[in-house]
């Protein structure tokens, strides 16, 4: 079962974060190989922080050692090797995956400049967050397209945008 708490700081509009928090973690693990984790009798915990981009610049600053806000940070907790057996070998039935921040400075102008609510461009840097959380990246070329493709997929199952729709130029 996915547990998906929200945290909610001053700035972000009225919303019910923490229903869109959970929503989107479970679409972006329905579209990952570990989509049967939302029937393990295991908590699958991850936490959602909205919050500041002065907060999420320190943290970019101390852990990624960029001096800079940034839209989503993820910390996972468990090594992507670990993952595989991890609803498996938990002695409490608990397993907490990871934690998510989002940035409201940053989530707000990107929103705008993309033309969409901030809660759909939220929604998309959580499932892209949790995708972070379940082992994912983007640094290669093959690795981004297969990342996407579940956000994409992910997103629709949401009901919202294609996050990296084709552009004509």
């Amino acid at each position: 079962m996915l547990d998906v708490a929200g945290i909610v700081e001053p700035g972000w509009p009225e919303q019910d974060w923490e229903d869109l928090a959970a929503r989107a973690s479970a679409a972006a693990l329905g579209q990952s190989p570990f989509a049967e984790w939302a029937n393990a009798p295991a908590v699958i915990e991850v936490a959602v922080r909205f919050t500041s981009d002065e907060e999420v610049r320190i943290l970019n600053r101390d852990y990624r050692q960029k001096d800079k806000p940034t839209n989503v940070l993820s910390f996972p907790m468990i090594e992507p090797d670990l993952l595989e057996s991890v609803t498996m070998n938990t002695d409490d039935g608990e397993v907490i995956l990871g934690d998510i921040v989002l940035a409201h400075g940053v989530c707000a102008r990107e929103a705008a400049e993309r033309g969409i609510p901030v809660q759909d461009h939220a929604a998309h840097l959580i499932v892209h967050g949790t995708l972070h959380l379940l082992g994912y990246d983007h640094q290669g070329d093959a690795e981004a397209e297969a990342m996407e493709a579940m956000e994409q997929a992910a997103m629709a199952d949401l009901g919202l945008h294609d996050p990296y729709p084709v552009r004509e130029d």
